[in-house]
């Protein structure tokens, strides 16, 4: 029984030095490729689900199956299948060996001139060490090779595991809905890289509020200024608990630029709260915390209004 599973021992081994070395010399022929055919036997998981992702299809005309197959982005293999394979010998592993911006060089030799991709060395992601491989998988992943991510929508499944302050924002009260699926990400920010900040797909975070809310952008007759100038100055775009994503309670946050006296518009907290005046009408300087009272429930055009005259320019119709 020991002669015979030595002598099975033997013979494999011959027969696998025969393979090596017969690979091998085709290889010398051949730029030191070996063909996928080489590598499934090896690496059957990894070759079946390359073969039934895009970087396989011979339709794309630039794609790694017109080209050398595995080999165009891992590098001639005929020293790797010389040495018997393991992981990072004598090839491309997109391993810990390999730095982000080695691993990116790989995937932009195709990718680099792509709407999605031709701003990479612009984007933050890049600029924080991040390589492609962090986010996509080159053999088989969901919708757009992501990890993890199955549609569109689900996106920030993949984002959230580095951008925690923000999945905990999109768990308040008021949020876009990201969770719901009817926002993804993707709408609002490119992760490849732009030439402004926040990798937003729009020259400004206002330009960008405006595709989906182009009733915000007028023009009006009579028009807000900070609705003109950042649409940040009153919200925060991912979530808030306060009401339509404000900033703040809506009280508090007009006074940050209304702080004129009279008006109601002394601050909320005032003493006189719980001791109103005992002259006059006792409505008329009652904090407004007492009697309901709100800025929105007069001024109600806040955005921008079309209405003439003072009025107008007090946004109330």
């Amino acid at each position: 029984m020991k002669k015979t599973a030595s002598l099975l021992s033997l013979c494999m081994v011959f027969l696998l030095a025969l393979f090596f070395t017969g690979t091998q010399a085709r290889a010398e022929g051949n730029g030191g490729y070996v063909g996928p055919a080489t590598c499934a036997k090896c690496h059957p998981y990894e070759f079946t689900t390359y073969s039934a992702s895009i970087h396989a299809k011979k339709a794309i005309g630039n794609s790694p199956a017109n080209r050398e197959a595995c080999e165009t982005c891992h590098g001639a293999g005929a020293g790797h299948v010389a040495k018997g394979g393991g992981i990072g010998v004598s090839i491309f592993a997109f391993n810990k060996e390999h730095t982000a911006k080695e691993k990116a060089a790989k995937c932009l030799a195709c990718h680099a001139q792509s709407k999605w991709a031709a701003f990479w060395s612009q984007g933050k992601h890049a600029r924080e060490g991040l390589a492609c491989t962090d986010c996509h998988s080159m053999h088989h992943g969901g919708w757009k090779f992501l990890k993890g991510v199955t549609n569109k929508y689900d996106v920030f499944n993949l984002c959230f595991n580095c951008h925690k302050d923000i999945r905990n924002m999109v768990h308040k009260q008021s949020h876009h809905p990201i969770l719901e699926g009817k926002v993804s990400c993707v709408d609002c920010h490119n992760p490849h890289g732009t030439f402004n900040r926040r990798m937003l797909r729009a020259d400004s975070v206002t330009e960008l509020c405006y595709r989906c809310h182009p009733e915000k952008r007028g023009p009006f007759m009579n028009e807000h200024p900070p609705v003109e100038e950042n649409c940040l100055t009153c919200h925060t775009p991912h979530g808030s608990n306060h009401n339509k994503l404000q900033t703040e309670k809506i009280t508090i946050l007009c006074q940050n630029c209304h702080a004129l006296d009279g008006h109601q518009t002394g601050p909320f907290t005032e003493f006189q709260s719980f001791n109103p005046p005992t002259t006059g009408p006792s409505n008329l300087h009652a904090s407004p915390r007492v009697v309901g009272r709100m800025c929105t429930n007069c001024h109600t055009n806040i955005h921008g209004s079309n209405y003439p005259g003072v009025l107008g320019e007090c946004f109330v119709r």
